[in-house]
């Protein structure tokens, strides 16, 4: 497979990225469906999930047993080959989610959920428990398993792994992505 290779987007290309999309990564029948909330400037200027320098979710997912190893988001594609796939609420790119309005977080909850059920993954894992609360109209949703399905998906709500919502440290990030994981085995 043909990896391609990490580059740094400049100022201006990251500036110019502001309502891009990222393709989706995602098949049918996946283990676990990983949802963002929307893409960042810096993540749609490389065009590759959780592109951003100091975003969590590469090293998360690693400790936490999904992968052998850290990827990059350049490699994100080798993710369908572990039964893993990424997918954001809101395919526009922003400097902050709190740009999102939200008409955009319900619409995206329900083109979400289309997509859940089209694909029936075993779980969807919504990263960022605010936008999910939000999208969802659940407002007293908690971080983990919610009680609700998307068909026979399970929902879960974990922690935004952006380095700039660091509320969450990554050891508990790393032991809710172990319980996904287990959930999903």
């Amino acid at each position: 497979m043909r990896v391609e290779r990490p580059w740094r987007p400049t100022r201006e290309q990251v500036e110019a990225a502001h309502g891009k999309g990222v393709r989706d990564v995602i098949a049918p029948g996946l283990r676990v469906l990983f949802c963002g909330i929307n893409p960042g400037l810096y993540t749609a200027a490389i065009g590759h999930h959780f592109g951003r320098p100091g975003n969590r979710f590469w090293t998360a997912l690693h400790l936490a047993g999904f992968t052998d190893r850290p990827l990059t988001p350049f490699e994100e594609r080798e993710l369908l080959a572990l039964g893993l796939g990424i997918t954001n609420l809101v395919s526009k790119a922003t400097r902050l989610a709190e740009e999102l309005t939200t008409e955009e977080l319900r619409d995206g909850a329900t083109r979400l959920e289309r997509m859940v059920r089209r694909y029936r993954p075993r779980a969807l894992a919504v990263l960022g428990l605010g936008a999910y609360r939000t999208a969802f109209a659940r407002p007293k949703a908690v971080v983990g398993v919610q009680p609700e399905k998307i068909g026979a998906t399970a929902v879960w709500v974990l922690p935004n792994p952006s380095g700039r919502t660091a509320s969450y440290q990554m050891d508990a990030q790393v032991r809710l992505l172990r319980a996904l994981r287990r959930s999903t085995v």
